[in-house]
């Protein structure tokens, strides 16, 4: 089984950095020409170029390593396929749907395990760029053999590495059945056909896009001061891109522990088949600025693109299903009503049901996925999905000890308010009983402060 690690590239110098660049520019142009000649090929209506065609097209062309470009020839090809298949099988999406056409400034750069060397020894990894042209070299400690790396940027250059020393179960856990209720407040709603249940909550997520849109927000506003091409509009834009790397990394950290509580709870449950809701259709749906945002910013295909992959480790089945209606049903009579709130509360008469939302809508999501009917859980549990990601250097024992230095550097100056406030409280101690016990907690006396010089003045004046 296969699995990709994130390695960002920091710290390399300017040499390096415009070596990247002029790899990824030398890859959009060979994307363009391939593009351009499957192009040329499908409107003149002549046959469509196969691998063999497109490697004798590029064959010598580029300033890269032959079996890059075999990698860029086979995305183009994989590209074609993905959108043959799709319109075929639903024929309205002929209408949008198109085939590769747009031209690139930049692409990712391909290695096959063939062509990245590792030595263990000295750590470093040796990326080729073709005869005559000098290899790229990286400094990292792997713990594994990469199968396969690719240069992508992401506000930064990053490597994703493959790795294929992932160990597989030998048989699924179980053979219950689990529903997930993915959303935007709740990660995951996921309830079983024993009638256990576990929500994981999404709030830190959330909370890390909604800061990362307040502090874009404000770079904006001071950038649209500046003037275009200054050395503050240059810094800024500098902060902007460090700020949004960091705020991807623990979003997407977050995610990756989520995902991880889902898949441990089904385990723990001897689940052998899983059902993801795909609620994708209410993003179309108008809101408001404010939710159209929030729905804009809900990377769910990610979701379920981590649950499958961590379910396939696990070795249980998972699939996606319709979820339309599931979260406005009331589990117990069947009556439908918009709902407010985390608490569903039937208003049919006689009813009186009452229950967390989203479990709601896994329950119902099991007569969806395969016609049978769940009582709903009589206990649910709702974890979170860990430690949040700290920025680099923030946790350390020098910095909590001693405070950072005051700056004016527009990406710096978020730094301070990362820190936790730690406030001197007055000692505290708990009552008979222990931390079990009643929560009120006694305050041990404090001696009386000596009095000030002022003071002693006022007093002999009096």
């Amino acid at each position: 089984m296969e699995t990709v690690t994130i390695h960002s590239l920091r710290g390399e110098t300017p040499q390096m950095k415009s070596r990247l660049r002029a790899a990824q520019m030398e890859s959009a142009r060979l994307w363009n020409d391939v593009k351009e000649f499957h192009v040329f090929r499908r409107t003149t209506n002549g046959e469509w170029p196969t691998q063999d065609d497109l490697q004798k097209h590029t064959k010598g062309r580029y300033a890269l390593h032959s079996q890059s470009i075999q990698m860029v020839c086979h995305q183009l090809l994989a590209n074609v396929d993905a959108t043959d298949e799709r319109r075929r099988n639903e024929p309205e999406s002929r209408k949008w749907l198109k085939y590769p056409y747009r031209d690139k400034n930049y692409f990712p750069v391909y290695w096959p395990a063939q062509a990245a060397s590792y030595d263990a020894a000295d750590k470093r990894l040796v990326l080729p760029m073709g005869r005559g042209r000098k290899s790229l070299v990286f400094k990292l400690d792997l713990e594994f053999e990469p199968g396969g790396v690719k240069l992508v940027w992401n506000e930064g250059y990053e490597l994703h590495i493959v790795r294929t020393d992932i160990v597989q179960a030998e048989a699924a856990p179980g053979g219950n059945i689990a529903c997930i209720d993915p959303g935007e407040i709740h990660q995951f709603a996921v309830v079983t056909n024993t009638g256990e249940a576990m929500v994981v909550s999404g709030r830190g997520i959330r909370s890390q896009k909604r800061l990362l849109s307040k502090q874009l927000g404000e770079i904006a506003r001071k950038r649209s001061r500046c003037k275009k091409g200054s050395r503050q509009s240059l810094k800024l834009q500098k902060a902007r891109q460090k700020r949004s790397l960091l705020a991807s990394r623990r979003i997407r950290d977050l995610r990756h522990k989520g995902t991880r509580k889902a898949i441990k709870f089904c385990e723990d449950n001897n689940v052998g088949t899983l059902h993801v809701g795909d609620p994708r259709g209410v993003r179309e749906k108008d809101s408001g600025r404010h939710q159209n945002q929030r729905m804009a910013r809900w990377e769910i295909g990610k979701d379920i693109d981590y649950l499958k992959h961590k379910s396939e480790q696990a070795r249980i089945a998972c699939s996606t299903v319709n979820e339309r209606g599931t979260s406005s049903r009331c589990p117990e009579c069947g009556n439908r009503q918009k709902v407010t709130g985390r608490v569903w509360r039937c208003r049919a008469a006689g009813c009186g049901f009452v229950g967390h939302r989203d479990v709601v809508g896994g329950v119902n999501m099991h007569g969806n996925a395969y016609g049978a009917k769940v009582t709903f859980p009589a206990q649910v549990t709702y974890l979170r999905p860990g430690p949040e990601r700290a920025a680099r250097g923030l946790n350390s024992l020098e910095l909590v000890r001693k405070p950072p230095e005051r700056s004016s550097s527009s990406d710096t100056s978020l730094r301070e308010a990362s820190l936790p406030l730690s406030p001197q409280l007055p000692t505290t101690s708990l009552p008979q009983g222990g931390a079990s016990g009643s929560r009120q907690a006694t305050v041990s006396p404090q001696p009386p402060s000596p009095p000030t010089a002022r003071r002693k003045a006022l007093l002999q004046a009096a």
